[in-house]
């Protein structure tokens, strides 16, 4: 899962946590803040009343009688003030019933409290109905939860535009040091410009490594190229002076069948030389990609080639290659050489009165297929991924060879730009697919 992804699970999954605890808390919350206001508000009429009395006196309210009551037409608020035989300090906010002369049972939320006037004890108590201060509880939650969303779905605009901007930077770097990259890397490295300290630590890593990686896999084909290269003239001139040697000297028959062991040795080392050497040549893209190729005559040449290893094992070919496909903006040679290995091999490793299934197509997405199927040995299947490795042998009965020939047709697969594919079943046979791309 990308970094992106993870960022933007985890932020959206922590706001619908946050929402959710607060959805929990909410009526809670609700009633507090409303408990607190009802408090508030009775202790403000509570110093209005008090207010008037050490103004104009209790009987401003009691107007001559001991007590006084009032309260509104639905009962939903009430003051009383009564004459008290003792003074005890009173001064509180309860949850109480009240009962009126209707026998009108209430529940209020109650602020009683004590006060002097006159050198005479009065009881005050404000009351506000429970039911009218709970009837805005559900506007309450349904208003502060909208506002609540409307902040989370804000924060998390912010959150992933800020998350996108932070790791573009990130985003950068793996498109161009890590995707899509082709080995050896030719094009010169820049730097991704970036204020966050740990991106600028990876980017110079990666750059770092990637320069090193490059420079030793050039070394490596240098050494390639010229250890082959060099090799070459002392084994043309040990095959001249052998070849000399047989022709001049008169020599025993045991020394004749002992220097030609050493001639077919001299030519084994050639082949691989010259083998290593092309493979060379391919990875540093000496050879230029400016052939038309139409594939089925290019498949009829290696054929009438290589024509006389299958009449020796009686091995039959059938090409069903489509006469009008082309191949542009190819190298000629090489393909050669990529489709002979292939049909060398599958006669090779063939059985005898074996087949060989050469055919193409066009795929889905537009890309062409040409596939080579043997009736042959086969390769195990733990052996499958090694089988375009250097001096790689994945057949048991292999004997001859040097394991150069499949490692070449990588070569030349990578420097076209073709997908290659394997499948393999032993004592059933092997089937090539060479895809080339639109």
């Amino acid at each position: 899962m990308k970094l992106s992804t993870k960022l933007i699970l985890f932020i959206t999954g922590s706001k619908f946590a946050v929402v959710l605890l607060f959805v929990l808390c909410l009526p809670f919350l609700v009633q507090k803040i409303a408990s607190e206001y009802t408090n508030y508000s009775l202790r403000e009429q509570q110093k209005k009343v008090i207010k008037n009395v050490e103004k104009n006196g209790v009987d401003y309210y009691l107007q001559g009688e001991k007590n006084f009551g009032s309260y509104t037409m639905l009962k939903e608020e009430y003051i009383s003030i009564e004459q008290s035989q003792f003074y005890n300090h009173i001064d509180t906010i309860k949850n109480a019933q009240r009962v009126f002369a209707d026998n009108d049972t209430l529940n209020y939320r109650i602020l009683s409290y004590t006060f002097i006037n006159g050198n005479r004890p009065y009881l005050l108590e404000i009351g506000k109905a429970t039911s009218s201060i709970n009837q805005y509880n559900k506007p309450l939650q349904r208003f502060a939860l909208y506002i609540l969303i409307a902040l989370i779905a804000l924060t998390v605009v912010i959150d992933l535009v800020f998350t996108r901007i932070l790791i573009k930077p990130l985003a950068k770097i793996i498109s161009t040091k890590l995707l899509h990259r082709k080995f050896p890397f030719r094009k010169q490295l820049e730097k991704v410009k970036t204020s966050t300290t740990d991106f600028n630590y990876l980017d110079e890593s990666l750059i770092s490594l990637m320069n090193k990686v490059n420079e030793a896999f050039v070394k490596e084909k240098e050494f390639t190229a010229n250890a082959s290269h060099e090799l070459m003239t002392p084994i043309s001139i040990l095959q001249s002076k052998m070849e000399n040697l047989m022709a001049d000297e008169p020599m025993s028959e045991e020394v004749t069948f002992r220097i030609m062991g050493m001639m077919k040795t001299l030519d084994r080392l050639k082949k691989i030389s010259s083998s290593l050497l092309l493979i060379s040549r391919i990875e540093n893209e000496q050879f230029i990609k400016n052939n038309t190729v139409k594939p089925l005559q290019l498949i009829q040449e290696i054929v009438e080639e290589i024509g006389h290893r299958l009449r020796t094992q009686n091995i039959s070919i059938e090409i069903n290659i489509s006469s009008s496909a082309m191949l542009k903006n190819v190298n000629y040679d090489l393909l050669f050489q990529l489709f002979y290995n292939l049909i060398n091999n599958a006669i090779k490793f063939n059985v005898p009165n074996g087949s060989i299934f050469i055919s193409d197509k066009e795929l889905e997405n537009k890309c062409y297929e040409i596939e080579i199927r043997d009736t042959g040995i086969g390769i195990a299947k733990d052996q499958i991924p090694f089988v375009f490795d250097r001096f790689s042998r994945t057949n048991a009965t292999e004997t001859t060879g040097h394991g150069l020939g499949l490692a070449i047709v990588k070569s030349i697969a990578i420097y076209h730009q073709l997908e290659i594919n394997v499948e393999s079943e032993m004592n059933k046979g092997t089937t090539f697919r060479v895809v080339f791309p639109y």
